[in-house]
């Protein structure tokens, strides 16, 4: 049993008394782990976050055992390790929390403070360093543009989708799906719910909607008689030169 709330201060709920039912006395638990994600009752995710952060810092410190080898490793060897490895776990399912007038302050500290320990082990500096400086030293750029680029990327992943896909049931799309709107779909939003609702499906679409028509070379609009130049010809006016002023003037 599980309980979800969104009220301000510390929710606990009470237990439930299956007794008269012959049963045992349920007690909800404080978060859910559902296919490697963890939620909690108000759906901050920071447990989620706190066991992928210590889980990429776990990670750290066993590449330091990498140190001891013959040779050792260089500091470009240490950037891939933490970029391909480390960054890949502290990310998981970013989509859940990171999107658009999401509370991220909490979130981002605990990532900081993971990349910080990553970066000092990466440049070998020492803990008063400052984190600006040698995060710049490392090439990292901060966690929280780096969480911008790949939210865009993701969002624009969904081009790729077929048609039928069932998400296109739930936005708003400039063009029309093979598939009905569902019943709760964006479309059926007012514009002060639609602004009220936060998540990444949101962001989806309206990124969806920044897309423009790519650059088409055969379309009708570019051949003579019918390009702007030749519709609008009374708008432009040319202005020749003189091939011997343009010489003077570069001599």
């Amino acid at each position: 049993m599980f309980h979800f709330s969104r009220v301000h201060g510390t929710f606990n709920p009470p237990p439930l008394d299956l007794s008269p039912l012959d049963g045992p006395t349920l007690s909800p638990k404080p978060s859910w782990h559902y296919l490697e994600f963890i939620f909690n009752r108000k759906l901050s995710f920071h447990n989620h976050i706190n066991f992928y952060a210590n889980k990429a810092i776990l990670m750290i410190k066993c590449m330091k055992i990498l140190d001891n080898s013959t040779r050792g490793l260089n500091p470009c060897q240490k950037w891939l390790l933490y970029r391909y490895c480390a960054m890949q776990i502290t990310f998981y399912s970013f989509q859940l929390w990171h999107y658009n007038k999401a509370p991220l302050s909490y979130l981002l500290r605990v990532m900081n403070k993971m990349q910080k320990r990553a970066t000092l082990w990466i440049v070998g500096g020492f803990k008063t360093a400052s984190s600006m400086d040698i995060k710049t030293i490392a090439s990292l750029i901060p966690i929280n543009l780096h969480l911008q680029k790949i939210g865009g990327r993701s969002q624009l992943r969904a081009h790729s989708l077929p048609p039928n896909h069932i998400l296109y049931s739930l936005m708003s799309l400039c063009y029309k799906s093979p598939l009905p709107q569902h019943t709760l779909s964006l479309n059926s939003l007012t514009r002060q719910q639609h602004g009220l609702i936060k998540g990444h499906l949101v962001d989806m679409d309206n990124h969806f909607n920044k897309i423009v028509l790519s650059f088409d070379s055969i379309n009708p609009e570019l051949f003579p008689s019918h390009r702007i130049i030749d519709t609008f010809s009374n708008h432009f006016s040319f202005q020749p030169l003189s091939k011997v002023v343009n010489c003077n003037i570069a001599s």
